[in-house]
């Protein structure tokens, strides 16, 4: 026959939550099973609490349990398929809420856990962004342990099945019409546990170590480009998947030139009697060469010229983007006394003369606003 809930806790009837999770407390740390390796009785006497807890925890179970005993949970126990109230359902949360991984000392509740992932940042010139490159790596992140090999145990320990959900690596719990099925606490799902943990590891399968790896970055990427290198991220535990290594690329700012997708902008400034006249200018280009630009008579600030092919490579192609140059028509500055007198005489010569459409045609706009304005 069944003892009585309140019995095993060691509490009265009336106890508050408090006091009933105060008395789980003690007799769980004193009965599981992964303090008690191979131990029945002690099994048996944490299977039983754990049972009691989670009836006499809950405000509906715990009004049925008073009223008629263990009778009202027979047929549950019946239709859970070998289910065990005490060890499925809500025992996950039990356990995590007031132990966290006290219980799980040799890291097994997480032993089926596949690794997670590793981000690394990493900084490029916009040249490396247009040749690519192998760049290096450096981080430190969870590898498999070399003293277990990722197993877990120490030499010739051997895994066994989970005392908790007898190997299957999750537990079952009825509530009403509904099964709840959830990974098991005590094995996090691996349906094993480790007698005799690796110390240097403490049986988790891994430890943290300086990783070194050479990163292929391919011609053409762009800022924000992420890359990802699979099973280089933190070790799985006890042997677990690992997870994997992403690369994320940050183009840092050039001094000449600015990125705009596959094309590169290049602002060149002008001396203002070169864009009056014309000539011809020396550009340097992404890949270290120089290309010759011819500047037309009458340029203007702004006016963009493109030379073609000349721009970024383009991600997985062999192809190129354009470079485009910008003019920045420069204004002299700290003018000499002879060469203000020439200019003055320029603005003379021009007087009449349609030399500057743009600054003629908006003083005639505002000529005509006035106009309107006084009519």
């Amino acid at each position: 026959m069944a003892r009585d809930f309140y019995e095993v806790l060691g509490v009265k009837q009336d106890a508050k939550d408090d006091e009933i999770k105060k008395a789980y407390r003690k007799l769980a740390m004193k009965f599981h099973p992964d303090k008690n390796p191979g131990d029945k009785k002690a099994e048996e006497k944490f299977r039983e609490a754990t049972e009691a807890y989670e009836v006499l925890l809950d405000s509906q179970k715990r009004a049925a349990y008073d009223r008629y005993g263990h009778s009202a949970f027979q047929q549950q126990q019946q239709q859970g398929g070998g289910g065990h109230p005490g060890f499925g359902g809500s025992f996950a949360d039990i356990i995590d809420e007031m132990f966290g991984n006290a219980f799980h000392g040799a890291g097994s509740a997480q032993a089926s856990q596949a690794g997670a992932d590793v981000r690394y940042n990493l900084d490029i010139s916009l040249e490396e962004a247009y040749r690519g490159k192998n760049a290096k790596v450096k981080f430190t992140t969870l590898v498999c342990c070399t003293s277990c090999k990722g197993s877990g145990g120490e030499s010739g320990s051997r895994p066994a099945n989970c005392t908790a959900c007898y190997g299957r690596g999750k537990t079952r719990y009825q509530q009403g019409f509904f099964t709840i099925e959830r990974t098991c606490a005590t094995c996090g799902g691996a349906g094993q546990t480790i007698s005799k943990p690796c110390r240097p590891c403490n049986g988790s399968g891994r430890a943290r170590k300086e990783k070194n790896l050479e990163v292929k970055i391919p011609a053409g990427v762009d800022g924000g480009t992420r890359i990802r290198v699979t099973h280089e991220g933190e070790a799985g535990l006890r042997g677990a998947p690992s997870g994997d290594l992403y690369v994320f690329l940050n183009i840092k700012p050039h001094n000449l030139f600015k990125r705009q997708g596959p094309d590169i902008l290049c602002k060149v400034p002008i001396q203002m009697v070169a864009a009056a006249i014309g000539g011809e200018i020396e550009v340097p280009t992404i890949d270290g060469s120089q290309a010759n630009v011819k500047i037309p008579a009458g340029t203007q600030a702004g006016q963009q010229f493109r030379l073609k092919g000349k721009g970024m490579s383009v991600l997985r192609t062999t192809g190129r983007g354009d470079m485009i140059i910008e003019a920045e028509v420069e204004t002299p500055v700290s003018l000499s006394k002879k060469q203000r007198e020439l200019l003055e005489e320029f603005a003379q010569l021009g007087k009449g003369e349609k030399n500057s459409p743009e600054s003629q045609g908006f003083f005639a706009k505002v000529k005509d606003f006035f106009d309107d304005i006084s009519k």
